[in-house]
């Protein structure tokens, strides 16, 4: 049997989305996140490296706690995306209240390498999205593409 084509979402959902994302959260807004990319696959986020986000001042390395908190955001994302994917026969309203529930019940991080540049980009998709839990992966990576740390998480979203 074929798989199920992926419609796209409709620029207003991905605006709510982004808002929702960016200005909703406001621990967000103070580390600096953005959303580049929603699709129901997955979704994209920038980080820029600011003086505040510094965690080692010899190396100017950003901190374990940013990209654990990135990570986080972004697992989160991908899960509201996929939820939405999952009602997309539902006005967008309607789907934009099914997220009212959705919090972090697991979080892994490895850091693999040191965090070390002026921008980073933050990748999520979900693995299994569940009635009551979702699981994610997630992607944080230097300029150049170069992955600096994974992220595995679990997701309340009932």
């Amino acid at each position: 049997m074929p798989k199920a084509a992926f419609l796209d979402f409709e620029p207003e959902f991905v605006q709510a989305l982004t808002k929702i994302f960016e200005e909703g959260i406001v621990f967000n807004q103070t580390l600096g996140l953005k959303i580049t990319s929603v699709t129901q696959k997955g979704v994209t986020g920038s980080l820029a490296m600011r003086p505040e986000l510094v965690g080692h001042p010899a190396y100017n390395r950003i901190h374990g706690g940013v990209i654990s908190a990135g990570l986080d955001a972004m697992g989160g994302m991908a899960v509201l995306a996929a939820i939405g994917a999952r009602h997309m026969d539902e006005p967008i309203e309607a789907r934009l209240h099914r997220f009212a529930k959705l919090g972090t019940i697991d979080l892994r991080i490895d850091y693999l390498r040191p965090g070390i540049g002026e921008h980073f980009v933050l990748r999520a998709e979900v693995l299994r999205l569940g009635s009551r839990v979702a699981s994610t992966r997630m992607e944080f990576l230097g300029a150049d593409g170069k992955l600096l740390s994974t992220g595995a998480g679990a997701y309340i979203i009932s």
